[in-house]
């Protein structure tokens, strides 16, 4: 437990800075004006819905199940 509490909270930073640079990045793609704007929104959409939902599920869901897989593994070892 304690591994995971570090390794999440030394990691954090790092994770936060490249996903929310490259969601800032796909912005304009998903605000886009202009001449084949149409075809450019749907994209930046899923950029950016892609990389929040992958920020989630690093931040949040692979800890989770990472701690409840070693207790497990703990258990029945005991």
């Amino acid at each position: 437990m304690d591994a995971i509490l570090e390794a999440s909270a030394l990691r954090l930073r790092p994770i936060l800075m490249t996903s929310l640079a490259t969601m800032l990045g796909a912005l304009p793609i998903a605000l886009a004006l202009g001449a084949g704007a149409r075809s450019r929104i749907p994209l930046g959409v899923v950029i950016i819905g892609g990389l929040l939902f992958a920020l989630i599920l690093t931040l949040y869901v692979i800890p989770v199940i990472y701690t409840y897989l070693s207790r497990k593994k703990d258990v029945s070892n005991g």
